[in-house]
């Protein structure tokens, strides 16, 4: 049976390799026939970015990330954060805070990282 999947990711990727890992899971997930919508907070959108030198795990990253593209998994980020050319080729929708905590609560599960 299909569910509704939430994929919270907000560790800094700068820092640790969990934020990879994460989208990793997420791509898994995707793999049936789950919905899956990824929440990037804090320090975490900058696994769209084109600058990813500094990423840990970037080899990993950059091995997933078409897969992303090619089957338009959403992303969802916060007002005000900064977006550049390379996610424009992903599915980014920008939400409000309270609309990310009531997505975060209508979905069957989540994944917090």
């Amino acid at each position: 049976m299909s569910k509704r999947i939430a994929v919270v990711i907000s560790g800094d990727p700068t820092v640790t390799g969990r934020p990879v890992e994460a989208l990793r899971i997420a791509l898994g997930l995707c793999a049936g026939d789950h919905e899956t919508t990824v929440v990037l907070l804090d320090h975490a959108p900058s696994l769209l970015m084109e600058n990813t030198e500094e990423i840990v795990d970037v080899d990993i990253l950059e091995k997933y990330l078409p897969s992303f593209q090619h089957l338009a998994i959403p992303f969802v980020v916060e007002p005000g954060t900064r977006i550049d050319t390379l996610s424009d080729d992903f599915s980014v929708n920008i939400l409000p805070a309270d609309e990310i905590r009531r997505l975060i609560r209508s979905v069957d599960r989540s994944l917090v990282f």
